[in-house]
């Protein structure tokens, strides 16, 4: 099973995103976990959550750059179900060896995210703290999927972005299931 945790705090807004989950909505073996359908209230239920991470082969984390990071729902949950005994630290060994895809996409395109731009920094400067995290958790960090200027992608472009990362689901899906019967 691949567990897509996905995190927008305004999915009706996002053109980008809601293409993207639509497209490995329907992939065998993949379970998408809304946060902001179930937890509005930012109450999380650990224990399910940590259930459902235990159950599966592969982690998707789905969600738009807010201030250079995961959403607000997405950083809670993360402080709240990967603890010490559970994903890492003496015991932790729960998510060991799973691959996880982290699946971006950004207001800014990709000249926002160069030195010459507006954020100063290529992309790649954000990402060694959710690289961290995953590593802290035993898992294998995946080569991110990132969607730049997601407001303004063209439908094509879109569709195109969209089938590419229900590829790179699918292939989550085709690791897992070929190193089970290894």
């Amino acid at each position: 099973m691949i567990l897509v945790v996905f995190a927008h705090p305004y999915p009706d807004r996002s053109r980008a995103n809601r293409a993207m989950l639509d497209a490995v909505s329907s992939v065998d073996g993949v379970v998408v976990r809304s946060l902001y359908d179930r937890y509005p209230d930012f109450d999380i239920d650990v224990e399910a959550e940590q259930k459902l991470l235990a159950e599966a082969d592969a982690i998707v984390f789905q969600h738009p750059i807010y201030w250079y990071a995961a959403p607000a729902l997405l950083k809670l949950w993360m402080e709240k179900v990967l603890t010490v005994g559970f994903a890492y630290g003496a015991g932790g060994e729960t998510l060991r060896g799973k691959p996880c895809l982290w699946a971006v996409t950004t207001g800014g395109d990709e000249f926002a995210y160069s030195e010459a731009g507006m954020h100063q920094h290529p992309f790649e400067s954000f990402v060694p703290v959710m690289r961290q995290t995953v590593r802290l958790c035993h898992m294998r960090f995946e080569e991110p999927f990132v969607v730049h200027a997601a407001q303004r992608i063209a439908k094509a472009a879109l569709d195109e972005t969209a089938e590419t990362y229900r590829a790179r689901v699918r292939s989550l899906v085709a690791d897992t299931t070929e190193a089970s019967d290894a």
